[in-house]
């Protein structure tokens, strides 16, 4: 029953993190059994966190090329009729899942990678988003060896995932380059939405913005910056919120050679971060965006009250 279950919710989440509804096909018989988040298994809680991410892709195949070759990730996949899975890791722990869903023809939804939000009591936190203007897109379900998780999008539209991890969550470490480092919200109004993840989350909220006039709204959590809320540039007037993640490399400017080369594009050319690394967004070559920050390792995401 649970790998029935584990297979039935899994291609409801792909409709969901894709932002598209479909019928769901009929369940396989063959088990099902995602990785755990953190292996072994802790007892580290960071409410607010982001502990894990899913690309949902056509191509799975050429994700795996393409990731593999980027940022060094190796895979394991898991398959049972019907669902493909690939665990990706960097020096024996997990980094990320992977998803092949196919895009019917004429589908302009693009590929995503969902970031899933530690939580301690999903229901509870479903019950307070739904209070607040979020929707439902896959109701709390629990899977074998993963958690108990939902997916939602906020009052503005941005999708997102909550995970109450069986396994614990990472721990707070700094990201080795090739690992996930930041979480970045785009959204219409920044002071909304932060208002909307602290109720959430209980977040600290701290003022971060420029002296160009755009919002850059700090969350943190356990004394530690888990996240930012940011408003959308003015000249991307069509643009949907979203959350856009990050993976650490060591040189912003060749890792984008690299991608290049890969197939992947390159949305936002390499530019200087507030903290005085190089940031750029970029696209692999199904589409999905993520982006890619230089970080010292003399820098501390702790925060000071």
């Amino acid at each position: 029953m649970q790998s029935h279950l584990a297979r039935h919710f899994l291609r409801k989440r792909l409709l969901a993190a894709m932002l598209t509804v479909a019928v769901v096909v009929p369940l396989a018989a063959a088990p099902l059994h995602l990785p755990p988040v953190t292996n072994p298994v802790s007892q580290e809680h960071h409410v607010g966190k982001p502990i894990f991410f899913e690309l949902v892709t056509p191509d799975l195949a050429a994700a795996k090329r393409f990731y593999a070759g980027l940022f060094g990730w190796t895979f394991r996949d898991i398959q049972s009729d019907g669902v493909q899975y690939a665990e990706a890791s960097l020096n024996g722990h997990a980094v990320a899942g992977m998803v092949h869903k196919d895009l019917p023809a004429g589908q302009q939804r693009q590929p995503a990678w969902l970031s899933f939000i530690s939580v301690r009591d999903v229901d509870g936190v479903k019950k307070i988003a739904v209070q607040r203007g979020a929707k439902v897109l896959f109701e709390p379900h629990s899977i074998p060896d993963r958690g108990r998780e939902a997916v939602l999008s906020d009052p503005q539209g941005a999708v997102f995932a909550v995970l109450a991890s069986s396994s614990g969550d990472p721990p707070d470490v700094l990201a080795a380059p090739g690992e996930w480092i930041w979480s970045s919200l785009h959204t219409t109004d920044a002071d909304a939405d932060a208002a909307f993840y602290q109720a959430l989350f209980d977040y600290e909220v701290f003022d971060a913005s420029g002296e160009a006039g755009a919002q850059h709204l700090m969350l943190a959590s356990d004394d530690y910056a888990r996240a930012s809320a940011n408003t959308l540039p003015p000249n991307r007037p069509n643009a949907h919120p979203h959350w856009l993640n990050y993976v650490r490399v060591d040189d912003v400017v060749k890792s984008t050679q690299t991608l290049v080369a890969l197939g992947g594009r390159v949305l936002v050319a390499a530019r200087t971060d507030r903290h005085g690394g190089k940031v750029a967004v970029v696209a692999d070559p199904s589409g999905a965006p993520f982006g890619m920050l230089e970080w010292t390792d003399a820098d501390s995401k702790e925060v000071s009250k």
